[in-house]
């Protein structure tokens, strides 16, 4: 079956709301690579949206799950609890920045997350209102649509969002909002719109991720933990994006001198499975009483024992090290073609959390049709690429962190190939 006939089929049967960045209908994967239906062969340099930092199907995590397979699949935590789910817990309370006790839950998503996050520092506060970024996304549940700073797709029809949400500008100096600008904007928000003593939460990513992978100024977020520390608010590290290894540190946050009072996490931690959890300040997680957190499927016994598997091998395989070496090829490769597209305005992230940024060279403005023809060239050579930001002008490299030498070679030679033709064809 081609995939003509399948995107015909799946126009007839499923919500049109459901996009799709492709048309590729996916047959096998191993690693960094991907078959279609067609067996026609793709370098992934999306991993399923950051999910794949150990990449497709890797042995010790298939192995983990097959194990667990064969003892149980499902008791619900909240009922018949097991010992996986709590080791898992003490992992994360152990890795998680801060000098502090911590507690951890586990659910299903990053959107629960961010959800369960918000329900549990207006527990610990007694306050409603959340401030957050322009830019910045946190899912697509109703508080995450709030959150999430971005109108278009995620908003457009969906009526009015949950209130008490305040936003103000992420600090982007290439777009002309400086760190002191970003805090006046909320000392601003305080004088002007929202008591801070009625502030539950701040939530930031370390580096936007939708957004279009702009990471805030150490002296940003130490000024931002400053303020929140005056004013009692607890500040949302939301990691779903940043987490497990991608940034060349297990956590975005470990980059900084200071700590989150809960971080949230997602994608990565479970190789491919699905799991989220939060984890915080002991004493702000013991906020809300029994049996207000928790999910039928939070911490499934599969998703649980691949993310033990996960842990152990970006431990193993140092893969925080091997971001920054992967990281450092990519921006030297897309550094040299400067001069050749002159599209290029800006080429940034740590570890392997990278972006190229374009412009149209006539007019300065921010050019999503560019990015969209290198994204759909690449596509045509056999790369898989992400578009991203505000004005759709990113593209964001999200390739497994266990890629190997070679195929991260042919994918970089697929890419200034891509990019020369795009801007030679404009």
């Amino acid at each position: 079956m081609n995939a003509t006939s399948l995107t015909d089929r799946k126009n007839a049967a499923i919500s049109r709301g459901v996009g799709m960045t492709t048309q590729i209908y996916a047959d096998r994967a191993e690693n960094a690579e991907i078959w279609d239906k067609e067996g026609r062969r793709y370098i992934d340099f999306a991993a399923g949206i950051a999910v794949l930092n150990t990449g497709h199907r890797h042995p010790r995590v298939i192995a983990a799950v097959k194990d667990q397979l064969d003892r149980f699949t499902h008791t619900c935590h909240q009922v018949v609890p097991y010992e996986s789910y709590v080791h898992l817990a003490e992992r994360l309370n152990a890795l998680l920045p801060g000098d502090f006790e911590k507690k951890t839950i586990f659910v299903t998503t990053g959107a629960e997350a961010v959800e369960n996050a918000v329900k549990i520092a207006r527990a610990a506060t007694g306050r409603s209102a959340v401030i957050a970024f322009g830019g910045g996304f946190h899912g697509r549940t109703f508080m995450g649509m709030a959150l999430t700073g971005k109108v278009v797709p995620y908003k457009v029809g969906f009526g009015a969002m949950p209130g008490d949400v305040f936003h103000i500008p992420f600090p982007v100096e290439l777009h002309g909002v400086t760190a002191d600008q970003s805090l006046a904007a909320l000392k601003k928000l305080f004088a002007a719109d929202v008591d801070p003593q009625r502030v539950a939460a701040i939530i930031i990513e370390p580096v936007q991720g939708e957004g279009g992978f702009y990471s805030a100024p150490a002296a940003f977020m130490k000024a931002l933990r400053e303020l929140c520390d005056q004013h009692g608010i607890l500040l949302i590290a939301d990691e779903v994006q940043t987490g497990f290894a991608r940034t060349g540190r297990m956590f975005a946050m470990d980059h900084h001198e200071v700590a989150p009072d809960l971080t949230t996490m997602a994608k990565s931690l479970a190789g491919g499975f699905p799991l989220a959890a939060v984890t915080g300040r002991a004493a702000i997680m013991d906020a809300p009483g029994p049996g207000g957190l928790g999910g039928t499927y939070g911490g499934n016994p599969l998703g649980i024992a691949a993310a033990h598997a996960v842990l152990d091998v970006i431990a193993d395989e140092d893969l925080c090290n091997r971001a920054n070496q992967l990281g450092g090829r990519l921006k030297q490769r897309l550094e040299s073609l400067r001069e050749t597209v002159p599209e290029i305005v800006d080429i940034r992230g740590p570890g392997f959390m990278n972006a190229v940024e374009f412009n149209d060279r006539t007019t300065g403005l921010p050019s999503a049709e560019f990015a969209n023809r290198v994204r759909l060239i690449a596509l045509d050579k056999g790369l898989i690429l992400l578009t991203c930001g505000v004005h759709g002008n990113v593209i964001r490299f999200l390739a497994p962190i266990t890629i190997q030498d070679e195929i991260l070679g042919e994918a970089l030679d697929i890419l200034e190939a891509s990019m020369l033709e795009a801007s030679a064809g404009r």
